[in-house]
């Protein structure tokens, strides 16, 4: 009966909840993108708006949201685990620093890498079934009687098992922690630093603009991608092949090898503006919604900075 009180009454809880919320206003607001640079990285020929438009008249716009369920599904659990576990390796990181002051962004990039590479083990079957899903093409899949089979993540993910076991679960696994660690590095350390240029002072006290936590959200979001990019078009067709797949690799090397032989070198950046444009609005939409719900839980905007980064530690 008092579960739900005393959760939300705890630094945990708010975090939790929050980092739900910034989740799911994410995934929303860039689903369609994401679903266009999946099928980009995989394509070898043809512009976003020549994919876009064959999606849609081939597939319907359904197609655009395939796979979603996955990802919002456990996006709660997972933003909510990333951002605490973010708050708690950044302080790990900065032991010298007081507890009343924001990290220093040594320990913001640090504790970014290591909630990177802890996410991964999370993320990987997600992702897994989410480009599955998103890479089925319902002409392919009537011919092979597959549409009916593979309808929703569930029915990937049991189909993945089956065949492959625990392992096939976790196909993709070291790429995502190579792409992710780094990445995440950037992400928090562009947010921290951008916020606090905008708005001097906000880190410790808070109170930024809506225009503040929009800008250095969508920044963080493209300087994330940009800088893993290359990564993820090897993660998107190593995960994307099953048994029944045309082209078989046999590891990252060799993907990226061969995709490079066989593509040339701009194959490693295909998709790039599709999803530059999406990480922006996506993790603007991101660390609004997050931030939004810490104020509605703390109902204090001037605290917002101090308890967040100091969540774990003030319990």
């Amino acid at each position: 009966m008092d579960f739900w009180p005393e959760f939300l009454a705890s630094n945990w809880g708010r975090e939790f909840v929050a980092g739900g919320f910034g989740g799911a206003a994410g995934i929303l607001s860039g689903y369609p993108l994401d679903t266009l640079r999946i099928r980009q990285q995989q394509s070898r020929s043809g512009s976003a708006f020549s994919i876009l438009r064959s999606i849609v008249g081939n597939e319907g716009p359904g197609a655009l949201y395939r796979g979603m369920g996955a990802p919002l599904a456990t996006v709660t659990f997972q933003n909510a685990m990333a951002f605490q576990s973010y708050a708690i390796l950044s302080r790990a990181f900065d032991a010298s620093g007081s507890s009343q002051d924001p990290p220093s962004y040594r320990g913001v990039a640090l504790g970014g890498v290591g909630t990177g590479a802890l996410q991964s083990l999370m993320l990987t079957p997600i992702e897994l079934v989410k480009i599955r899903l998103q890479l089925q093409d319902r002409t392919y899949a009537n011919s092979h009687k597959l549409y009916n089979r593979h309808n929703g993540p569930m029915s990937v993910a049991k189909s993945i098992f089956q065949r492959e076991g625990l392992r096939g679960m976790y196909r993709g696994l070291t790429i995502t922690v190579l792409r992710d660690a780094p990445s995440h590095g950037v992400y928090f350390w562009t947010y921290e630093y951008t916020r606090e240029k905008l708005h001097p002072g906000c880190r410790k006290e808070g109170g930024e603009s809506f225009r503040t936590m929009i800008t250095a959200g969508g920044l963080a979001g493209v300087a994330s991608w940009i800088c893993c990019y290359p990564l993820d078009v090897v993660k998107t067709r190593l995960q994307a092949q099953s048994h029944l797949s045309p082209v078989q690799y046999s590891g990252i090397v060799d993907c990226l090898c061969r995709s490079v032989k066989e593509e040339g070198y701009s194959v490693l950046w295909r998709g790039l503006g599709t999803a530059v444009a999406r990480a922006f609005f996506v993790n603007g939409a991101i660390f609004t919604a997050y931030e939004l719900a810490l104020r509605c839980f703390f109902n204090n905007e001037s605290s917002i900075s101090i308890q967040r980064e100091s969540a774990i530690w003030e319990n």
